[in-house]
């Protein structure tokens, strides 16, 4: 594959994934975050774990020949890590309820579920 190709997947998959992810977020994260706070989340948890998705992880585990174990290791990968640097940037040393950072950790899961299901749809099954 052509850098300029992938280049494209590459950027074309970040902006799907900002599109879905980020309107998730904008309604699912805890009342802690204000709009902006969302807005950047979507913009930047996305960028931090994206490109390892689509460019390290198909180094350890070959996509056509194992895509469940590939989709399964990467979301989970992918959903782990956007909450840990969630909590890291926006939550950490705070004192909110518990209760908002479980909801801040199951919006980014089902934020990355979303971006998930219609990458699916779109790029196809």
């Amino acid at each position: 594959m052509s850098y300029k190709l992938l280049a494209k997947v590459v950027l074309g998959g970040y902006a799907l994934g900002v599109v879905v992810e980020t309107p998730v977020l904008l309604a699912t994260l805890s009342p802690a975050h204000g709009w902006r706070r969302r807005c950047a989340a979507g913009l930047w948890l996305t960028a931090c774990t994206y490109p390892l998705l689509v460019m390290v992880l198909p180094v350890f585990i070959d996509p056509d020949t194992a895509w469940t174990r590939y989709v399964v290791v990467g979301e989970v990968a992918v959903a782990v890590t956007e909450s840990a640097l969630f909590y890291l940037a926006f939550n950490r040393g705070t004192q909110r309820p518990r209760r908002w950072l479980v909801q801040d950790v199951v919006a980014v899961v089902l934020a990355n579920l979303a971006s998930y299901l219609v990458g699916r749809w779109v790029y196809g099954a």
